[in-house]
């Protein structure tokens, strides 16, 4: 089971056995991380096809340097243009890609059991609280917008220690024209049921101009 099924020359029936295996474990791949993944069909459709499609891949350009180099610079001169996935998308794409290669090299025990207990884990992972913290959770990020003749560099620090466990400054950038100050904070409240009285608060202080609260990205780099 766990031998390569391919003999010196690959013919059609080794051909046929590992595609039927790469696409019915794929198959049984995405239904699995269908219930973590928030996605559509035409995604779990793409994840189903492609342990088949790099095994197919790695099947024909095996052993043949010229064949891999063509391989390459077709895939150098393709352009893909899609929106960025989430990282369970993500993970997702990279399990069917890897367990495609065992399939190419005629691995097929190694191809479905790649599929099975990777798909299993990402579930069992993500149905636990491994990762959560509260800490984590808690934290939000604050925007102020204020008018550019209020001085914001201890303007708010009264209410902060009012309200907030933690305040630390990300950045600041001129909005509407040069003429208001965009303000962002990575923020924790001491209660979150004050939020609205922590606006409220800040209203009062920056003229009553846009204040948002929103969950915290790490990744959010821009204001």
């Amino acid at each position: 089971m766990f031998n390569t099924i391919y003999s010196a020359n690959v013919t059609g029936g080794q051909f046929l056995l590992m595609a039927v295996a790469a696409l019915i474990s794929g198959v049984v791949f995405s239904w699995l991380i269908s219930f973590r993944v928030k996605a559509s069909k035409r995604y779990f459709t793409v994840i189903s096809l492609m342990p088949f499609i790099v095994g197919m891949v790695i099947t024909f350009i095996s052993g043949s340097i010229g064949a891999g180099v063509a391989f390459g610079g077709v895939f150098g001169l393709t352009r893909f243009r899609s929106a960025p996935g989430s990282a369970d998308e993500i993970a997702g794409v990279l399990i069917a890609m890897a367990a495609g290669v065992p399939f190419g090299m005629g691995y097929i025990g190694y191809g479905v059991l790649a599929l099975l207990v990777l798909g299993l884990l990402f579930v069992a992972l993500n149905s636990v609280n491994l990762f959560e913290h509260k800490v984590v959770q808690q934290e939000k990020m604050l925007k102020i917008t204020i008018p550019e003749t209020l001085d914001y560099a201890r303007v708010f620090d009264d209410i902060f220690d009012r309200y907030l466990s933690k305040a630390e400054a990300i950045g600041v950038k001129t909005t509407g024209m040069g003429a208001m100050f965009l303000l962002t904070f990575r923020i924790m409240m001491k209660d979150p049921a004050q939020e609205k009285a922590l606006i409220d608060d800040l209203r009062i202080r920056n003229g009553n101009l846009e204040i948002a609260i929103l969950p915290y990205v790490e990744r959010e780099l821009t204001l």
